[in-house]
């Protein structure tokens, strides 16, 4: 397994309290970019507090993110900036089933991150976190204009709704 490209490893054994501000730096971001399919990643930041019980940590902060992205019907670039509220719950890695075996889990455990030995990886949990908060159809305001110079009607031009949009142009 390869070396996440925001990578930020820390020891359970001695979080309690720490309050981390991680910072991509510019070959970080430009692998990231690569990675979620960006146009480029201008900043990419967390500012997060860490909270120990036993093994299990809890870490809650905010990621800020600029990058651009292209529009995903005219592929023009298009700036965007993200603030997002963070929430992380590392746990230790479950021994508790074996290779192959079918597991069950509830909601809470979607929400868990698990590591295995003394460290847990918070950048790539931050860099997650970020692939999960961009918009995979972000369209920008030519999009419609690209969509007809294409031939292509809008989502409303199609599907069940396409008969009342045509009523509605009817009327007006």
């Amino acid at each position: 397994m390869s070396t996440p490209e925001f990578s930020r490893p820390f020891d359970v054994r001695q979080v309690e309290g720490k309050a981390p501000h991680l910072e991509a730096g510019e070959a970080e971001r430009a692998a990231l970019a690569k990675r979620f399919g960006l146009v480029r990643i201008d900043r990419l930041a967390a500012d997060l507090e860490l909270h120990r019980k036993d093994r299990i940590v809890e870490a809650r902060g905010t990621l800020t993110a600029d990058f651009i992205q292209s529009c995903a019907v005219s592929a023009e670039d298009l700036p965007v900036s993200i603030v997002e509220d963070l929430y992380f719950r590392f746990v230790p890695q479950s021994t508790a089933y074996a290779d192959g075996e079918e597991v069950e889990i509830d909601a809470g455990d979607c929400d868990e991150i698990e590591y295995a030995g003394t460290h847990f990886d918070l950048g790539e949990a931050v860099a997650q976190s970020l692939a999960l908060a961009i918009d995979p159809f972000l369209t920008g305001p030519d999009a419609d204009a690209a969509r007809a110079a294409a031939g292509i009607g809008t989502p409303e031009d199609q599907g069940p709704f396409a008969a009342l949009k045509q009523l509605k142009d009817k009327q007006a």
